[in-house]
């Protein structure tokens, strides 16, 4: 049987996660089950390492890299020594090259294959279907995501939430960074405005979670279809019509359609890929198809019995630009029990 899976999350660094996390543990701990750290970030917090008196912490692991020498969290060491709960701090981390996998949460999927209870955390602008939105109200591009159905397989999930204000005061304290990096903080990620988004958000994911894993709720038999481009516009196309999926519980395809007279690009190709890693990040499946857009388009929808169509504004000198928005969607609608919307338009 797989481990208990517990996810702290938060809607942003210093709220609280880790010593929350350590403090259950330390509760667990004295209650007499086998507890040890296998991976833990202080980021030289006292009042979290202080927190942490007591556990067993096994000793990371080096790993080689381009003439450097990089600590790891151990994954064997946590096997071996198997214990009743581990806790595994920040589930976004990518791992170094040369290691058993990528991502720590699919070293996190093997601890609890093991039968191993997990404790791990994460902040809500790591959830990839939010990456668009969270760079929107931040002005920060987030670099290192979470599939969202991370979130589905935790067992609990404890929101830490804190008033973007007290967060501040912790921030100016030095309870978060260091001294040399407050200002640029406050003037960037960590302004109120920001984190009162961002809390927002997090509540709402959380709300979101906990719906979706009703038992009583009757079946939705929605399916989505996102008509995307190979552009940076349809990864936002992706991850937005990724959210109206979670929200109806409903099955999401990702199309693209290519020009069958002309050979794709390096950089077409590239994005092609990128697509792929999204859609399967996000739970998508992707079809790639080729003709003309709006005939494939309404062919694909009609096949895979979809009742949502989802796409991009259009763009100059791409098949839909011959179509006002109204146009496009009179034409889609003709399909029975097909909804259109227009998603993800670009900045005036």
């Amino acid at each position: 049987m797989a481990g208990h899976y517990k996810i702290f999350l938060g809607m942003a660094a210093g709220v609280g996660k880790t010593y929350r996390m350590l403090s259950e543990a330390q509760a667990q701990a004295e209650s007499g089950r086998d507890v040890v750290v296998g991976l833990l970030e202080t980021h030289n917090r006292a009042e979290t390492q202080r927190m942490a008196e007591g556990l067993e912490l096994l000793p990371r692991r080096r790993v080689a890299y381009r003439d450097v020498q990089l600590e790891e969290m151990d994954l064997p060491g946590i096997l071996a020594r198997a214990p009743e709960l581990c806790l595994i701090d920040e589930l976004a981390h990518t791992n170094a090259p040369g290691v058993e996998h990528p991502k720590r949460y699919d070293d996190i999927a093997d601890v609890r294959a093991a039968g191993i209870d997990v404790y791990s955390t994460v902040n809500v602008q790591h959830l990839e279907s939010l990456n668009d939105q969270v760079a929107e109200l931040t002005g920060v591009r987030v670099r290192e995501t979470v599939p969202d159905d991370e979130l589905a397989k935790a067992d609990e999930i404890v929101l830490i939430d804190l008033p973007p204000e007290d967060l501040v005061r912790r921030l100016r304290d030095g309870k978060v960074y260091d001294a040399g990096r407050v200002p640029a903080a406050l003037n960037g990620f960590f302004r109120v405005e920001n984190l009162r988004a961002l809390r927002e958000v997090a509540l709402r994911q959380v709300a979101e979670t906990v719906e979706a894993r009703r038992v009583d709720a009757p079946p939705i038999a929605e399916r989505l279809l996102a008509f995307v481009s190979l552009d940076e516009a349809g990864e936002r196309v992706v991850r937005r019509a990724a959210r109206s999926a979670a929200r109806l519980g409903a099955t999401l395809d990702v199309l693209v359609v290519r020009d069958p007279e002309s050979e794709a690009s390096a950089d077409q190709r590239a994005r092609l890929e990128a697509l792929r890693r999204l859609a399967a990040m996000v739970g998508a499946h992707l079809l790639v198809d080729e003709g003309e857009e709006i005939a494939v388009l309404q062919r694909v929808a009609r096949e895979r019995g979809t009742t949502y169509v989802l796409v991009g504004p259009p763009e100059p000198r791409r098949g839909l630009s011959r179509f006002a928005e109204p146009q496009i969607v009179r034409i889609l609608n003709a399909l029975p029990n097909v909804d259109v919307r227009i998603v993800a338009r670009r900045e005036a």
